[in-house]
């Protein structure tokens, strides 16, 4: 007779038949015998898992990112039902739009009772399903093991992306003869789709025809792993590339075809430039509304070429002339195969004005300023200098965002985690956290504003009790500053709120135990960046901003590519 188990426990062998090694969570009444079967697991002889506990459940969301994203494992959190799995949504909403692998397992009311309003009852399956790739409810303990393999398998394979497990109570509880099941295949869900011979030998054509192409590099070089089928295409027909802000570590800062960020703060040479190529190649992006600005006008004087994983993304803002959907692994090589060795010099030299011009009217100014109060960008310059571009950059949302990718350097993959798609302030600590347990040999470095670092404060406590080695630099200029720049721009200076009162930073930092410095004169920058790197563990900076310091370039909203402001 085989033995027989709780839901809770079959689920813990589930989730070890799965690898996993580390959790983000925070217990409650409904999930509570998930927790007991977990205890075990955490300790002793039978000792699986780390659990992290987290201050709230959206930064277990986040943390669950920051661990999926530098690791390419699925990370995993557990929550409670009610308020518990409601703070996971933004989580979960970030990591579908972001394509990041995370499984959400929240407990639930007894099915008996469910749909009587009963304490801590939602319906998280119908709450989640528009914002998760796949929302199950695990009513009886029998289904466990074909829904936790289930899950993994969706969340990591194709484009990846977040999938919630709702966890009654009573499967819980229940006695089952648990086996591990393997599940490699779901029905309609064609996870990593063919190559089209004909669309490879199309994109093949168009590229050694052009005289000006452009590649466009997103995330999805990453979650494929492509990184150096990547550079093997590029470097054979020597076309430039440009990476969207989830790309920027595909590839390194310094690699020679290497001409900037794109988008509305991105480098200004690749915006323009994308006005004039007559091929453009898009690589695992998703042609993003902050990438295009003005559809009605972007490439059209170009042959579009887009290489992705998901159908749904061809043709959905931009019309490809020629699509190529599949891995991108499997894609680029198949496409180099067939292309002409070229190295479009002339081509790539038309670049270098345009770089030339934003350096001296942007980069110059902003990176070494001769007076006045310090700058974002001259203190994530510090950084990069002193960490050579090997440190793992992780970034809240806003101006701090923006300025932190701009002026980091990306030299190793998976080193850049921010929220691209949803914009979620408070991402910042909360990933980074997760970060340090999914790269725990390397560096982490968050940049945060003031007000997205005050969004997730709690974490502080997480890190604290972890000891996460994660350096936090909050870069504090008093305001809400992204929307205070718009303000400015767009709204004739009507600063609506979005000036802030803040804490003394330096006392939070000594009630959690973690070590301080502020920074007010650019002459203290170098040595406060020092002792912050060289401290062992955690650590939180304060850079007291310039109040009005603004990202440049920027495309205003709406506006083409090619109309791209060097200053306001």
């Amino acid at each position: 007779m085989k033995e027989k188990i709780t839901g809770s426990e079959a689920l813990m062998r589930a989730l070890k038949a799965e690898n996993v090694k580390t959790i983000f969570g925070y217990p409650g009444g409904s999930i509570m015998p998930v927790y007991d079967a977990l205890y075990q697991y955490t300790r002793g002889e039978k000792k699986t898992f780390n659990h992290i506990l987290v201050r709230h459940e959206q930064a277990a969301t986040h943390a669950a990112e920051g661990f999926a994203r530098v690791s390419g494992d699925v990370g995993v959190c557990i929550v409670t039902s009610g308020p518990g799995a409601t703070n996971t949504l933004t989580g979960i909403a970030d990591a579908m739009m972001d394509s990041t692998p995370i499984v959400v397992i929240a407990g639930q009311v007894s099915t008996a009772v469910l749909g009587t309003d009963a304490f801590q009852e939602v319906d998280l399956v119908g709450v989640a399903q528009p914002i998760s790739k796949w929302s199950y409810q695990i009513r009886h303990a029998g289904d466990i093991a074909w829904a936790v393999s289930r899950a993994f398998y969706i969340a990591r394979s194709g484009r990846p992306g977040p999938v919630v497990l709702d966890f009654p109570r009573n499967a819980q509880v229940e006695m089952v003869e648990f086996e591990p099941e393997k599940v490699d295949f779901v029905r309609s869900y064609v996870a990593y789709p063919e190559l089209d011979d004909k669309a490879v030998t199309e994109a093949a054509r168009l590229i050694n025809n052009a005289e000006r192409p452009l590649a466009l590099v997103g995330q999805g070089v990453e979650l494929g792993n492509a990184q150096e089928e990547l550079k093997t295409f590029l470097e054979k027909a020597g076309i430039p590339a440009g990476r969207t802000m989830l790309g920027l570590s595909a590839l390194p800062s310094n690699h020679p075809l290497n001409v900037g960020m794109l988008g509305m703060h991105g480098n200004y040479a690749p915006n323009i430039k994308e006005q004039e190529c007559d091929v453009l190649i898009a690589i695992g992006m998703r042609f993003s509304d902050r990438v295009t600005g003005n559809v009605k006008t972007y490439a059209r004087q170009a042959k579009i070429i887009h290489l992705d994983i998901d159908k749904s993304e061809i043709n959905k803002n931009i019309v490809a002339d020629v699509a190529v959907i599949g891995d991108c692994k499997a894609s680029l090589p198949a496409i180099t195969q067939l292309l002409q060795e070229r190295d479009h010099s002339a081509w790539r030299e038309s670049f270098k004005p345009l770089a030339e011009k934003e350096f001296e009217r942007v980069i110059k100014p902003a990176l070494h300023p001769t007076s006045g109060p310090l700058l974002m960008g001259e203190v994530v310059d510090a950084v990069a200098q002193a960490t050579d571009g090997q440190n793992i950059t992780v970034t809240d949302v806003g101006q701090n965002q923006l300025f932190s990718t701009r002026y980091s350097y990306f030299n190793q993959p998976r080193s850049v985690v921010t929220s691209g798609g949803l914009g979620t302030m408070g991402f910042g600590v909360p990933a980074a956290v997760g970060a340090t347990f999914g790269a725990p040999g390397r560096l982490v470095v968050c940049f945060s504003g003031d007000g997205g670092f005050q969004m997730n404060i709690q974490e502080l406590g997480t890190i604290m009790e972890q000891q996460a080695p994660v350096k936090m630099v909050i870069l504090n200029n008093n305001y809400l500053g992204n929307v205070r720049q718009w303000q400015d721009m767009f709204w004739e200076r009507r600063k609506s709120f979005t000036k802030m009162m803040n804490p003394c930073y330096e006392l939070i930092s000594q009630g959690y135990g973690i070590p301080y410095a502020v920074v007010v004169d650019r002459k203290d920058l170098k040595a406060a960046v020092e002792r912050m790197l060289s401290t062992k563990g955690p650590f939180l900076l304060e850079c007291a901003i310039k109040e009005d310091d603004d990202v440049l370039p920027m495309t205003p909203p709406g506006k083409s590519v090619d109309e791209m402001q060097l200053d306001i």
